[in-house]
């Protein structure tokens, strides 16, 4: 197991990455208002098997990274920083645009929603840093069992995206019927996730290595 703090800390980064608008976001909220809230939460199974594939993977990887190669935590950590930078910027952003305004797309079946969600989450960049440079910060090596741990950061992940994303996708009508007279809240509300966004990229860049 991690340490709680370690723990505690990685459940609120991705809850603030969960919250910050990327490619899933994007196509569980298009999907939930062009075809129904059940073809939102249909898709929202292919996002999570996306996730189940990038953890086992990284926890595998990463196993063997942190075990063989010291100056690699290093490596992941930095190149971490530079991609919450990266997220903190296209939150703040002039002309950045919120997951609510939506697109129209085509019916599909709940087998295409499966697909096109799982496909939409394994060619999405923010999972794959969020498992390959984020996740490693959180696992303290000197503990063992880094597999141990890695899986249980995935699985807190997982679970704390699944839940935000299947509220959003629930209610994704009403919050883009809200919003939408409404620029200074959708300002307020990048502004907010941008700062956080800052704050942990500088928190990991500077942060010794354990």
């Amino acid at each position: 197991m991690p340490e709680f703090h370690h723990w505690f800390a990685f459940a609120l980064v991705a809850l603030g990455l969960v919250l910050t608008p990327g490619p899933n976001m994007l196509y569980l909220v298009s999907r939930s208002i062009s075809q129904g809230r059940k073809a939102g939460l249909v898709s929202l199974v292919g996002v999570a098997l996306g996730f189940i594939v990038y953890m086992l993977f990284a926890a595998f990887g990463i196993t063997a990274l942190l075990m063989t190669v010291p100056l690699a935590y290093d490596a992941l950590r930095f190149a971490g920083a530079v991609y919450l930078l990266y997220l903190a910027w296209q939150a703040v952003k002039p002309g950045g645009r919120s997951p609510f305004q939506v697109r129209n797309l085509p019916a599909d079946s709940p087998k295409q929603l499966v697909v096109m969600g799982f496909l939409t989450n394994l060619l999405n960049p923010k999972a794959a840093v969020l498992y390959l440079s984020l996740l490693p910060q959180f696992i303290s090596p000197e503990r063992g069992n880094v597999l141990g741990q890695s899986l249980v950061l995935g699985f807190t992940q997982i679970a704390i995206s699944l839940s935000v994303n299947a509220v959003i996708t629930i209610m994704a009508g009403t919050i883009a019927g809200f919003l939408a007279g409404r620029p200074v809240w959708l300002a307020v509300q990048r502004w907010m996730m941008g700062t956080v966004l800052a704050g942990l990229a500088v928190r990991m860049a500077t942060e010794a290595r354990r």
